[in-house]
Formats: C-alpha cells, structure tokens, sequence
C-alpha cells in the first residue's frame, strides 16, 4: 500500500512540474498496441535488440554481451561449452490483432511511449495552437522482452515510464537539451530530496541509433 501511495504521489509531481506549470507542454494518452509500421519507421523492429547466444551442449539462450553470465554458465557442464554464432533477439513483446496468427496480423506492445508524440504531432500541435519550442508527455505502460528471464524479479518486463518529447527548431536542440537536463536534476534534487545525484554522459559508441547525446542522471545509495 505504501509503495503504490508513493508510486502515485511522485507519478502526480512530475505531471505537476513537467505539465501543469509549463505553459509549453501538453499531455496525451496514447495506445499500449500500435500498428507495426509505426515500430518499423522508428526503427525499432530492426535496431530494438540484444544479442543472442544459444549453448550448443544445453541449448540454452543468454545474452552475448553478458560475458559473467556465459562464464558461469560453462562452469555448469564437464564438456567444454560452445555456443553458435550471436543472432539479433528483438525486445519488442509480438502479439496479434485478430483471431489468425499470421504475418498480416502482428503487433507489438510498446517499448516506450515516444511513438504517441510522434504520431499525434500535427493533431496535438493544431488542436493546442502550439508553437515551437513545446513539449509532448506523457506516463504510462511500456514492455520489454527479455532473453533469459532468471532476474524477472529484478527485471520487469512491465514498467511506467514518464517520458517527454520536446520540439525545437533545428540548431537550437543543444541549447534547449541543456535546460531540460538541469531542469530534470533539480526535480530530483529538490523535489524529491534526491541529493547524490551524478551526471553520467553516455559515449558515442553507447548512444541509441536515434540519439545525438544522452545523459543519465544517477543516485548513488550513500552508503
């Protein structure tokens, strides 16, 4: 019960602070199921993946990037383990519209909520007589899949995300980056109490396809 009240109280203060007291983002509720070519054009059917490794002497499947794991995992058999070739695993959860389970019927459930600002730019941006710069937001569900599912506990494959789509006109983007990434760090350090919070910035070589820069605001326990 505590948790949930938590949950819904930080959940009511981001929407608080990121929409109600901006005068240049709106919200929207978008769908969990969206059509297939939506995935498709935002690359995530294609680029959405971990590697994958299955064990030749169990035929069991772990992440390829996870050299721990497969350590430990050759430690579990007296023959020496090889495993095939890494394949691309998708991380999008596949379902299907319809009662035929064919390839004209697949979807996919949302890996994040992004798809919605797109898709419903031109709409939300005539209906709210926006101009540029403003926002999109939005909190809800997202789903991802998981290769081994042994730290399910650990790894939901269902989780809330609060996430905002800002728009801005080209060659101001590293300006306005600038104050959402100070404006993010005070929500967490003021308020929600948050004060060992670092600023990690990711490299190139760790980007997503879609990104130009990516900072990840971290809380070290102080312990």
């Amino acid at each position: 019960h505590l948790g949930n009240e938590l949950f819904n109280n930080i959940a009511a203060l981001w929407w608080k602070r990121f929409v109600q007291e901006r005068r240049d983002v709106v919200g929207v509720r978008g769908p969990i199921i969206m059509h297939p070519k939506v995935w498709a054009a935002s690359g995530h059917i294609q680029n959405f993946t971990d590697p994958l490794v299955e064990c030749k002497v169990c035929h069991e499947r772990l992440r390829a990037d996870q050299p721990v794991e497969l350590a430990a995992h050759a430690k579990t058999h007296t023959a020496n383990t090889e495993w095939t070739e890494p394949k691309n695993f998708n991380l999008l959860f596949k379902t299907f519209i319809g009662p035929v389970e064919d390839t004209q019927s697949i979807a996919y459930l949302r890996g994040e909520l992004a798809q919605t600002m797109f898709t419903d730019f031109k709409t939300t941006q005539e209906t709210n007589r926006l101009k540029l710069p403003f926002g999109i937001a939005q909190i809800g569900k997202a789903f991802r899949n998981e290769i081994t599912t042994g730290n399910f506990i650990f790894r939901t494959k269902e989780f809330t995300i609060a996430e905002l789509e800002y728009f801005v006109k080209p060659g101001s983007e590293d300006e306005h980056f600038r104050h959402w990434e100070q404006f993010m760090e005070q929500f967490l350090r003021t308020d929600l109490g948050l004060e060992n919070i670092r600023r990690y910035q990711h490299s190139k070589q760790s980007l997503a396809h879609y990104s130009k820069g990516t900072t990840d605001l971290e809380f070290e326990f102080p312990f």
